[in-house]
């Protein structure tokens, strides 16, 4: 199972679930953790009966919610500890460091920092990081209205100190594009749609998608994300 972590306290789990849709249709069994502090995802998505800590499938994706490790998630799925997961692909939203613990993100096939660019956001996601012992690599993941050369800056300059290598790649999200609201509209039916996404927003979500899967399997990626876009 590759492990794929999105950490910070920007509010990420929507975009987590887009991308593991887009897996799902490509026939990988996806797994999605929420471990953050707030648990958005037990109010975005549906579950007939929610309880401290659950497993729910979402458009054939199961979404684990009120999980501390793995090892709680197979004890709840009936599974032996030493067995693996039922899962190609399991992706983690985390915004603690005990989760960076207990997830042992370390191990992990790729970490993502996901932040905006907002005091808060920025300080307060490195802050999750400022327990790290062993040296962490990271993908940035910005949500930002532009591109520039100074936030990019800004963040390697506060988290100069920290056991962090940052990776060459940076992906932009874009911000107040009408995706919000879009993404908020598929929220009230229970659905994950693509169409009326921006093209921004697409092509980051298929170039995480990208970084996950092998590389023989792009022109099937390139294939049913087109799928999805038009709905089908």
């Amino acid at each position: 199972m590759k492990n794929i972590s999105f950490i910070g306290c920007y509010d990420k789990i929507d975009s987590i679930l887009y991308v593991a849709k887009i897996l799902e249709a490509m026939e990988k069994k996806v797994l999605v953790v929420d471990s953050t502090i707030n648990q958005k995802a037990k109010y975005i998505v549906p579950v007939i009966k929610p309880t401290k800590a659950y497993v729910t499938d979402f458009e054939g994706i199961d979404v684990a919610v009120g999980f501390r490790n793995f090892n709680e998630i197979k004890e709840y799925l009936n599974i032996q500890l030493n067995e693996e997961l039922p899962y190609d692909i399991a992706l983690l939203d985390i915004d603690n460091y005990e989760s960076i613990l207990e997830f042992k993100v370390n191990n992990s096939y790729k970490n993502y920092f996901v932040t905006g660019f907002d005091l808060y956001t920025l300080k307060r996601g490195l802050e999750i990081l400022s327990g790290l012992t062993e040296i962490l690599k990271l993908t940035k993941v910005f949500f930002s209205r532009t591109i520039n050369n100074e936030d990019n800056d800004y963040l390697n300059y506060l988290s100069l100190g920290y056991k962090i290598t940052w990776s060459e790649e940076i992906i932009y999200f874009p911000f107040e594009l009408g995706d919000e609201s879009v993404i908020a509209e598929n929220q009230r039916v229970s659905k994950i749609k693509y169409r009326r996404l921006s093209d921004q927003y697409k092509e980051a979500l298929g170039y995480i998608v990208g970084q996950i899967i092998d590389q023989s399997e792009y022109a099937k990626l390139k294939k049913v994300y087109k799928q999805l876009q038009k709905g089908v």
